[in-house]
């Protein structure tokens, strides 16, 4: 009763944060003729509530797909129609069709913020609260702080509640898949995550993984008996969930091409704005989408992708253990944020929630590596208006998290997994590996700390406009990189202590 009473207090000060930022402004506030974000949402259910569903991803004289057009599985736009019909019932204007675009009211802008937090209390903090107390080490108490640190992410409250977004949703159902895969319901777990992937295409950031680990816990039980069972079990679930969410496109060979086309935009590019990734720091000197057609980036980009996270989905299809899945989800997710095509800069917290699921086991890794993606984003966030939440959410975050998961104290080799380190770096003398990745620590915080207020306080030269943002960019884009390396490393490295392991097991 005791642990149920504290977690509550967690999500209660979860929420009370999430809607703090809320208060702020969003994307696109006052910015005709797209608006932003916000007005996307909006838009979306207006579509969808306005026009029969065949014309939702086609380009009509009612729906032109130049503002705003629907660009995501058919989840997200059936979602869209359920926050419609509530709309419509409160107030008419907020979807009428045509009349209803770029609508601005306080009311609205309330709406409009609940049904992100009412999505986030049926779907994500549920599987979190879930996934701290079920599968992860510890006392109670580290369990509670571990809920607490894991709900007060800020990159995800600031996208989701000041620029605005319903990335909760994906990420959610992604989760719920992990929890479920953690306790042992494969056909459960591979449901929440078609769920997922049918809500944003982006989840196929950690679709590799999920199928490594599902066909390998196969292989291990045996093709001919009780694997081929589970096999069957898993491959039908998957085909009824996407049956279900893509019926009503069926009938219509062409529509469900259209969707197809929709939510894979080839055309938008490599990559867009200043995306902390390979390609667009590479683009700083090598003016790559200008020297490659789009298809030669597109083969390119797939072909490093592909290589990037072959060797980690390997490993787990050989050794499918739990604490490998969650290791390759953060490896395929960085692997794709790094190296794939068409990647936002919002597309990093789609690699922080499996980093998240590492909270309790390399606690200071897991805190730097979320720092860093909150701080990638700090153009969009002053973009939108949102430096005071980006401060104050960054630095509650950074303070309680090191606190109360006693990140600095729990840093020695053994803990962090360094250990093949030495092996690797055989030929230098021996070196206190803990005391570098804390010190490397504290000046990694410092400079993102001073880049912010850089960015803030001064103007860049007339002839570098984008000084600051590429600078972001980049330093974001080199911390990315170690982590990525860094996970691999640990991923092949020794498994964590016979405890933990029989645990994830």
């Amino acid at each position: 009763m005791q642990t149920w009473s504290l977690v509550s207090m967690c999500v209660l000060l979860g929420i009370v944060v999430r809607w703090g930022v809320s208060l702020n402004s969003y994307s696109g506030a006052g910015k005709p003729p797209m608006f932003g974000d916000y007005e996307a949402q909006r838009h979306w259910q207006e579509v969808t509530y306005n026009l029969p569903l065949q014309e939702w991803y086609f380009n009509t004289s009612e729906n032109d797909l130049n503002y705003w057009g629907l660009d995501y599985p058919p989840l997200t736009a059936y979602h869209s129609l359920v926050c419609a019909y509530v709309a419509k019932t409160i107030n008419p204007e907020w979807v009428d069709l045509h009349k209803s675009r770029g609508y601005e009211s306080p009311a609205h802008k309330l709406f409009m913020r609940a049904t992100v937090l009412v999505a986030d209390l049926l779907i994500y903090i549920p599987a979190v609260v879930l996934y701290c107390l079920y599968l992860t080490d510890g006392s109670t108490k580290k369990k509670v702080c571990t809920v607490f640190c894991f709900l007060l992410y800020p990159g995800l409250i600031l996208i989701d509640y000041g620029h605005f977004q319903y990335n909760g949703v994906s990420l959610g159902f992604a989760l719920w898949g992990v929890l479920a895969l953690g306790l042992g319901w494969d056909a459960l777990g591979s449901l929440a995550f078609c769920l997922a992937l049918n809500y944003k295409q982006m989840e196929l950031y950690h679709a590799l993984p999920f199928f490594f680990y599902l066909l390998g816990k196969s292989f291990k039980l045996g093709l001919m008996g009780r694997g081929l069972f589970l096999l069957v079990r898993i491959a039908s679930t998957v085909l009824v969930t996407f049956a279900l969410c893509w019926l009503p496109f069926l009938s219509d060979p062409g529509d469900a091409m259209q969707v197809v086309r929709r939510i894979f935009p080839v055309a938008r590019g490599l990559f867009e704005d200043k995306v902390a990734n390979t390609w667009c720091s590479l683009n700083i000197l090598i003016k790559i989408r200008s020297i490659l057609s789009i298809d030669s980036q597109i083969y390119i980009s797939f072909a490093c992708t592909l290589l990037a996270v072959l060797p980690s989905c390997v490993r787990l299809l050989m050794k499918p253990t739990f604490w490998q899945f969650k290791l390759a989800l953060v490896n395929s997710s960085l692997a794709f944020f790094l190296f794939s095509y068409q990647v936002h800069e919002k597309s990093i917290l789609l690699a922080a929630l499996p980093v998240c699921l590492l909270l309790n086991d390399l606690p200071l890794m897991v805190i730097w590596f979320l720092q860093a993606s909150t701080f990638s984003m700090l153009p969009l966030f002053l973009k939108d208006g949102l430096l005071v939440p980006y401060a104050v959410t960054s630095l509650a975050f950074l303070f309680f998290s090191i606190y109360l998961l006693s990140a600095l104290e729990h840093c020695s080799e053994e803990e962090l997994r360094l250990g093949v380190y030495h092996r690797l770096l055989f030929c230098l003398p021996k070196l206190d590996l803990a005391w570098i990745v804390k010190w490397k620590f504290y000046i990694s915080v410092s400079a993102m700390a001073g880049l912010s207020v850089v960015t803030v306080a001064l103007v860049p030269p007339t002839h570098l406009p984008d000084l600051f943002p590429v600078l972001v960019s980049s330093t974001a884009f080199l911390h990315f990189l170690g982590t990525f390396i860094y996970f691999n490393i640990v991923q092949f490295s020794e498994p964590p202590s016979r405890k933990s392991q029989k645990k994830n097991d």
